[in-house]
Order: C-alpha cells, then sequence, then structure tokens
C-alpha cells in the first residue's frame, strides 16, 4: 500500500496492475450537445466500469497491490455504496475473502450487489462509531486489511487511472470535471492531469446542499458533511487529509449545482446520450450547463462516475401520498 500522495510512476504502474480486469470505458461525444453548449464535450463513461462506477478502479489496485500473506486473510471496509460492491468483486476475482460492514438501512438493492459479489456482511448500526467498531472487531478476529473508499493512497492512484485514458485519447484539453464527495476521484484526476497535462484545469463539480468541500477549501480548514441535503447520494461524504492536500495543491476550483441543474443534465444525458448516469455522475454536465460563457469554444471533459440508479426512484418521477 502507498503511504505517499502518488507519484506519475505510481499512477502508471497503478494502470499496469489493473487494465486486464478494468473495462477502458469509452469516452463519449454528442454533436448536439456540443452545439447546445458551444464547447466541444467529452463524456468518460465510468458508468460503464464494473460494478457500475469508477470505484472498481480504485479497488483494485488495492487489492493486488496486497502480498500473498495479507490476501489470504482478506479486504474489510465499511460502505453501503459502490466502494462495498467494487472492493467485493475486486477480491472476488483473486478468490480472497471480501468481509463489508454495512449499515442496516441500507438499501435493499445494494445489500443484493454485494452478497452477489460473494462478500460476508456483517450489519451496523447507521452511524460511523458503530461502523468503525464493528468494521475493527472483524480485523481483530481475521487480520483482514481495511481498504478505505478514499482516504488512501493505493485507491487513489487506481482513481487516477481514469482521467490517465481521457488524456491519453484527448490533446489540449482544457478542462476535465470530476465530482466531488469524500474526493478520492477528483484528487486522482488532478495528479494525472499535472503529470499527464498540465495545462488541463481540473474542476470539481459539488451539490450547493451538500458543499463541505467548496467551504473547506475557501476558509482552509476541513469541514464535516453535516445534515448534506442533495439527491447526489454518492457525494454526501467529506474531505480527508490526504484529499485536502492534493487538492489544495492542485485543483483550480469548485463550482456548486443545484439538484435542479444536476435533474436537467440528467435527463439529457437519458435522452441525448441514451446512458444511464446517477445524479452524482450527471452534476459534471451541470457545472457546464450552468456556466456557458466559461466553457464557450473549451474542450471539455466530463467524468461520468456511475450508473447505480434506482429506475423506480427518478429524482423527477413525483411520488403519490
Amino acid at each position: 500500500m502507498l503511504l505517499h500522495e502518488p507519484s506519475k510512476q505510481d499512477i502508471t504502474e497503478a494502470y499496469d496492475r489493473i487494465k486486464s480486469q478494468i473495462h477502458r470505458t469509452p469516452l463519449l461525444t454528442s454533436e448536439t450537445l456540443n452545439k447546445m453548449l458551444g464547447c466541444e464535450l467529452y463524456f468518460k463513461c465510468e458508468n460503464l466500469q464494473k460494478v457500475g462506477a469508477f470505484k472498481f478502479r480504485g479497488a483494485s489496485n488495492a487489492v493486488l497491490s496486497l502480498n500473498k500473506d495479507d490476501l489470504e486473510k482478506g479486504v474489510i471496509t465499511h460502505s453501503s455504496g459502490n466502494h462495498a460492491a467494487a472492493l467485493s468483486l475486486a477480491a472476488r476475482m483473486k478468490n480472497v475473502p471480501a468481509y463489508i460492514v454495512m449499515p442496516i438501512t441500507a438499501p435493499e438493492i445494494k445489500k443484493k450487489a454485494v452478497a452477489g459479489y460473494g462478500a460476508q456482511i456483517t450489519f451496523s448500526e447507521p452511524t460511523v462509531k458503530s461502523r468503525e467498531e464493528t468494521a475493527a472487531k472483524i480485523v481483530a478476529e481475521t487480520g483482514a486489511t481495511f481498504i478505505h473508499p478514499y482516504d488512501n493512497y493505493t485507491i487513489i492512484a487506481g482513481q487516477a487511472t481514469c482521467a490517465k485514458e481521457i488524456l491519453e485519447e484527448v490533446n489540449e484539453l482544457d478542462y476535465l470535471i470530476s465530482p466531488v464527495g469524500g474526493a478520492g476521484l477528483v484528487s486522482g484526476t488532478c495528479l494525472s492531469a499535472n503529470y499527464f497535462s498540465q495545462n488541463t484545469k481540473v474542476i470539481g463539480a459539488e451539490p450547493k446542499g451538500a458543499d463541505d468541500a467548496f467551504r473547506s477549501l475557501r476558509d482552509k480548514t476541513i469541514y464535516p458533511s453535516i445534515n448534506p441535503e442533495t439527491i447526489c447520494d454518492g457525494l454526501l461524504t467529506q474531505l480527508c487529509e490526504k484529499t485536502y492536500s492534493i487538492l489544495t495543491k492542485y485543483l483550480n476550483e469548485i463550482i456548486t449545482v443545484n439538484d435542479e441543474s444536476t435533474i436537467c443534465a440528467m435527463k439529457i444525458i437519458l435522452e441525448r446520450m441514451k446512458i444511464i448516469v446517477e445524479p452524482s455522475s450527471a452534476i459534471t454536465l451541470g457545472v457546464v450547463m450552468d456556466n456557458p460563457d466559461k466553457f464557450r469554444n473549451k474542450k471539455v471533459g466530463l467524468i461520468l462516475s456511475g450508473g447505480n440508479v434506482d429506475l423506480d426512484k427518478l429524482p423527477w418521477i413525483k411520488t403519490k401520498n
């Protein structure tokens, strides 16, 4: 496991390590959207990645970086989302145990997904304290390696391979926009831009109702994510010291987006590009739609981070009382 901020060599080695088991996801364009918004847009479709999210990159890098003894003891995390599924699949592909601590309130669809990848699920109360204590108990019992979804340099190096692929395919990209939650993806994106395309500016897309990262960078202190209100359920976590440090050095700016713009962007992607993305992905297009003058005549890469959306609960469907 990496003990330092990933270097150019670390990211290149991560890509070589994981490339045989991840998808090199497509980079799509849309003439209609380019004309509508007056710029060249390149959509990196991590919604088509294994487990339906970029998280499989980091999880694969973490599992494949372990030595034989550690692999035999397995891996563990606490997560109710895409990281849980990603780590479970990466472990299954190496035929090693995966222990996942999930809150009892996790959606049934996510419980089934993680179980389907063969992980051993332990349920906890829906508090950070309960999740951490339950995970610590399992680590003590099994010796499994704990793998945090973003507070981990090996994970960040794996996530950086997404932007590396984009920058290999598009020369002289003006902007690269990534969603911001705990910031594992956007941190990796910043590092790849710095190493492989220094003229490319990286922008973080964050919900207005969960803008702790925006405020953290503005005020030079890490704010906790307290009572976030947004449909972007993948962007509710807060920065850690590792991601904060990387963003402070390399991120150009964070632009916040209201949920109405994110919903509009999600609809446009579905209607015009015929692909399913979750709100946490569509927010990157929301940034461009809300700031057309900034991006006019520019080449803009947009990371569509995942496609795990409940089709019975699409944000524009009004539920009956």
